[in-house]
């Protein structure tokens, strides 16, 4: 089979013919791939430096912002990449009884060790030993090839209402459904900015619009994934950062009352919180360089009540998950409305330019 594999001494991503995996454990379950994302994590992982121009936050032009590539994956081996993908089963150990061969399925990328107190209170994306240390695609073969092996409790069944094709966002929105749980209940008519207009910025937009908000700004300095977002047909109000401050600027009550914000930039971050109206909500969900900072007055946390909220990943939150996916369907779903662009494997490196340039929001791998 194809599969791109990555090795990490040697920053090596090649497209190479691997023997297809078997079904060896009693809960594995083997999955022809139909749909494989590419997540700004992988491109973390797999670039020494991300170049990306920014529109800095000021009245001044464009800068270039370097990102180190610093998430971390598994040190030594080399493995497949891959942790957004759907498919269909094809054959599973004989412990193995919720799905059967045929059952079309999306696969939960992240897992705890089950043992630790982390995992048994509830929370496995806190776990030390699991979590990140042992995630498909991250640190075990993942969906960039043509089959994968997964853990039974890892791998969902679809109901026939959503194609292989939405399956491929199951991951993202899965991250996106905990982050709604977290700063919960949003009520309709609240005013709120979303930065980053990305696939994840967009994702949060068809949330919202699904939930009947209709008071949403959307920030961001590429004018190419503004215009995508038009595509959606939301009304929403879609601005660069500098018209974003531009209103602050001719209005000190332009402020909103849940920031989202998608973009992982610390400056963007940092401005953010000036737009907070008091009892407002930031919530954190882009993730920003390990090195970044964001300098925040004590006095205004006081003064406005103001809640800070990060999300990390999806704990249990898969199920919801295939919920929203089923809910949106082709209205928000789309791949041409979404930006997003269907590649072979054989095209990675295409993708991967795409996606740095900003020229398209999301690359996935078509098998």
């Amino acid at each position: 089979m194809e599969a791109i594999t990555f090795t990490a001494k040697t920053k090596k991503l090649e497209l190479v013919q691997s023997p297809v995996p078997k079904v060896v454990r009693s809960d594995d379950v083997l999955i022809k791939v139909a749909y494989s994302g590419i997540c700004g994590t992988d491109l973390h992982i797999i670039q020494t430096v991300l170049y990306y121009i920014i529109l800095i936050l000021t009245l001044v032009s464009l800068v270039i912002f370097l990102l180190k590539g610093e998430f971390p994956c598994h040190p030594t081996k080399t493995f497949t990449l891959g942790h957004e993908f759907s498919g269909t089963v094809v054959d599973v150990g004989s412990d193995v009884f919720i799905v059967k061969p045929g059952d079309k399925v999306s696969v939960d990328p992240n897992d705890g060790c089950k043992c630790c107190n982390f995992c048994r209170s509830g929370n496995p994306h806190y776990c030390r030993i699991g979590g990140i240390n042992n995630t498909i695609g991250i640190y075990r073969d993942g969906g960039w090839a043509q089959y994968c092996v997964a853990p039974a409790c890892q791998v969902h069944k679809l109901p026939d209402t959503i194609s292989l094709e939405q399956a491929a966002l199951t991951e993202p929105i899965s991250c996106l459904a905990h982050g709604w749980d977290i700063i919960s209940p949003v009520t309709v008519g609240k005013k709120i900015l979303v930065i980053g207009a990305g696939v994840i910025g967009s994702l949060w937009v068809c949330t919202l619009h699904l939930h009947g908000h209709r008071n949403v700004t959307v920030s961001e300095p590429n004018q190419i994934r503004l215009n995508m977002l038009k595509n959606l047909n939301t009304g929403y109000n879609l601005i660069t950062p500098d018209q974003l401050r531009k209103n602050q600027q001719e209005d000190p009550d332009y402020l909103f009352d849940l920031v989202v914000d998608c973009s992982g930039f610390p400056p963007a971050i940092e401005h953010a919180v000036s737009l907070l109206q008091r009892g407002g909500t930031l919530c954190c969900f882009g993730v920003a360089p390990p090195h970044g900072e964001v300098k925040i007055k004590p006095f205004d946390i006081y003064m406005k009540e103001m809640k800070i909220f990060g999300v990390n990943i999806n704990p249990f939150s898969f199920p919801k998950s295939i919920g929203l996916l089923e809910a949106m369907g082709e209205r928000y779903l789309n791949y041409d409305k979404l930006g997003i662009k269907t590649f072979p494997l054989k095209q990675h490196q295409e993708a991967i330019e795409l996606l740095k340039k900003g020229t398209i929001a999301k690359a996935i791998f078509k098998l």
